[in-house]
């Protein structure tokens, strides 16, 4: 190169003329007028020290040199739409994914994210309910709600919303036909119902094994909402999140909470979502009010 080469946009006013065969047709391409084109063509041969295109009647044709730097031409090219395409995606608000189980999701809860929508319009929100623990690291989700039973990754943003508090509930049929224990030292002669699966920790399903005969297990179920269901109706006592059930009248507790059992109520947000300032701006409208729920 003589001067060497410094302006990229010179590249798709060659890629445009190469492809049109002609400066007239690539200032209509391009929306400029023809002596521009044709100027920025000159000064790209300048600084290259190549001479691009043969000048005819017939228009301009690329010369063996051209027919090289296309190729190169054509992949700065792809890199700039790409970067333009990520740059508009990163500068355009996503929504903001919340993953919980299910009932998380309560209506009070959402109460709170309407109240934050009603003065950010522009942010969306996405719930993903989960009993598993989305990888919130892994772009899974940006915000969980999450019972934390092992120490969360040091690299998440935390915030301590409770102690979540379990004990042993029964039904008002289940009470009048069988009665209620009223410690766990008084569990022989029950029957219970629990909650097992393969992808979650089976704390309260364990406590009931050390506590309770094999045979005194009913029912077991993969989903908390039909355990809850099997509860209601009688089927037989089952351990559930104390402040989850307070407003169902159908669950009767049967003793105090079980200490073993408490567990850290956590707000955890990823930190590449964190950067976001909707995501920021959420977080610290949301996590006390949530918590406010909780006390």
């Amino acid at each position: 190169m003589k001067n060497g080469f410094r302006n990229w946009s010179d590249i798709r006013v060659f890629l445009s003329v190469f492809r049109e065969g002609s400066t007239l047709a690539a200032s209509r391409k391009l929306k400029v007028s023809q002596p521009t084109v044709a100027r920025r063509i000159d000064v790209l041969e300048r600084e290259t020290g190549l001479t691009l295109f043969e000048r005819g009647t017939h228009g301009f044709k690329p010369t063996p040199e051209a027919l090289r730097l296309v190729p190169l031409a054509e992949a700065i090219e792809t890199s700039v739409l790409e970067f333009a395409d990520c740059a508009k995606e990163l500068t355009s608000t996503q929504p903001i994914r919340i993953t919980a189980y299910s009932a998380n999701f309560s209506a009070r809860m959402i109460e709170i994210v309407n109240e934050f929508s009603a003065d950010n319009q522009d942010v969306a929100f996405e719930f993903l309910s989960s009993v598993r623990a989305l990888d919130l690291m892994a772009g899974e989700a940006d915000i969980a709600l999450r019972l934390a039973r092992t120490e969360p990754d040091p690299d998440l943003i935390c915030r301590k919303i409770s102690t979540a508090r379990w004990s042993l509930f029964g039904s008002r049929n289940y009470a009048d036909k069988f009665g209620l224990p009223g410690s766990t030292n008084d569990l022989a002669g029950h029957q219970f119902v629990t909650f097992q699966r393969d992808d979650v920790p089976n704390v309260f399903h364990e406590w009931l094994t050390n506590h309770v005969e094999p045979d005194q297990i009913v029912m077991s179920f993969t989903e908390l909402e039909l355990m809850h269901a099997a509860i209601r109706s009688g089927q037989g006592l089952g351990i559930s999140n104390v402040k989850l059930v307070e407003t169902d009248m159908s669950f009767i507790r049967c003793f105090d909470e079980i200490p073993e059992l408490a567990v850290p109520h956590l707000m955890l947000i990823s930190p590449e979502a964190y950067r976001r300032p909707e995501v920021r701006a959420f977080v610290k409208f949301f996590a006390p009010r949530y918590a406010a729920i909780y006390k």
